[in-house]
């Protein structure tokens, strides 16, 4: 028995003889493997430190990078960009516009120059006539009888003269045979000469009332047109007879016409005779009339203070009617060494009127003075060159001397 329980005591001894083995091993465990588990966690805290450094670094750099990225773009950006252009050299003449009145060459009025009744009329307003053709007849009857009154004393007088000849020629013939005295012989010589002057005289009075009664027929004096007609049949016709005589027709030469304009005094001294000059008109625009300035004045008007200047047109296609109103385009010479820019790049200061001028990146405003003004461009008189970079609708905001970046250059607009 006891023996048996000897042999089988030992699986709980096995049991409890190991079990200050765990524990003995457990301590040696811990003491000898604590060194490399806190080395390992060591080494991952410095490996986490390093890399969470380096996004920290990574991140400031990256937000410095920005940053200065953006600093240098609001600078970029706080450089305004401008347009320019270059000055044209030299300037064109300028185009005043000024109104003037159309007259016909030759403007007259036809009177009567003998009295009577009006017997007939032939041509009407608007009636194209040649010099001589005949316009009208008089009836005048009185006029009929005081040429025949006048015939029949110069032939009374012809008859005296030849008396006087005849008795002058015998009493030569007397005086030579001494029957008669030189006295005698002096008065019938003296009363021939009495007698060819009766005779000259009828023969003038005679010649007078012959032109009177030619002017019977009025007549065109030349060629035109007939604008009015101020008769009928069985007017009466009192030639001379008042302060203002009746008028019977209206004739103007309408193949060539007189404009005459009157220039402002500022631009007198430009006017040129021989100069060709356009001419238009409200009913027309688009036709243009060339013409040539004639003569002027040579006197500047007093009340209007403006030199009043004839244009001559050649109207032979009736392109002008005389009377009309119409528009004188005169081209002005302009001024030496000057240029000209677009009026939008003008500035308008308390200083006076400036341009911006780019100069090494830099803006300067630079004072000048303007000549004619064109519309869309203006003439520049002094203060630009041709190698000037004018700036283009410059801001309010320019100042000389501030930053610019030139974006493009503007082709300059032509004057016209």
């Amino acid at each position: 028995m006891i023996e048996s329980t000897a042999t089988q005591s030992p699986t709980p001894w096995t049991v409890t003889s190991t079990t200050p083995e765990p524990h003995h091993s457990d301590a040696e465990q811990q003491a000898g493997g604590r060194g490399p588990g806190r080395g390992a966690v060591l080494v991952g805290v410095a490996v986490l430190a390093v890399a969470l450094g380096a996004a920290v670094f990574a991140g400031i750099h990256s937000r410095a990078s920005t940053e200065r990225n953006l600093d240098a773009a609001t600078q970029r950006a706080a450089i305004p960009t401008v347009t320019v252009t270059h000055p044209l050299q030299g300037s064109k003449a300028q185009e005043v516009v000024l109104p003037g009145n159309t007259e016909a060459f030759i403007d007259t009025s036809i009177y009567a120059r003998t009295n009577g009744y009006l017997k007939q009329w032939f041509v009407d307003i608007g009636a194209h006539v040649h010099r001589g053709e005949l316009l009208a007849i008089i009836d005048a009857p009185e006029l009929d009888q005081q040429l025949q009154q006048a015939e029949a004393d110069l032939k009374s007088a012809q008859a005296n003269q030849q008396l006087a000849e005849t008795t002058n020629v015998r009493w030569q013939g007397l005086v030579a045979k001494h029957a008669v005295s030189q006295q005698e012989a002096d008065q019938v010589a003296s009363d021939l000469a009495a007698k060819q002057a009766a005779v000259a005289a009828a023969e003038a009075n005679v010649g007078r009332y012959k032109e009177l009664q030619g002017y019977e027929r009025v007549t065109a004096p030349f060629d035109g047109v007939i604008t009015a007609r101020s008769t009928d049949v069985g007017a009466l016709i009192n030639a001379g007879s008042s302060a203002e005589p009746h008028e019977l027709f209206h004739l103007d030469q309408v193949g060539k016409l007189r404009v005459f304009v009157s220039v402002p005094e500022v631009y007198a001294d430009s006017v040129r005779d021989g100069e060709q000059v356009d001419i238009t008109q409200d009913a027309d625009p688009g036709h243009v009339v060339r013409g040539t300035v004639t003569r002027n004045a040579k006197a500047i008007s007093q009340t209007t203070r403006t030199l009043n200047v004839e244009v001559d047109v050649d109207n032979s296609g009736g392109d002008l009617l005389p009377g009309a109103y119409v528009f004188v385009h005169m081209k002005l010479p302009a001024a030496a060494n000057t240029v000209t820019i677009p009026s939008n790049a003008l500035l308008f200061r308390a200083q006076g009127l400036q341009a911006g001028v780019v100069r090494d990146g830099r803006v300067q405003l630079v004072p000048i003075r303007i000549g004619h003004d064109f519309g869309a461009t203006v003439e520049v008189i002094a203060g630009l060159t041709p190698q000037d970079e004018v700036v283009l609708d410059p801001s309010d905001s320019l100042m000389s001397g501030m930053p610019v970046e030139v974006g493009a250059v503007a082709g300059q607009v032509q004057n016209r």
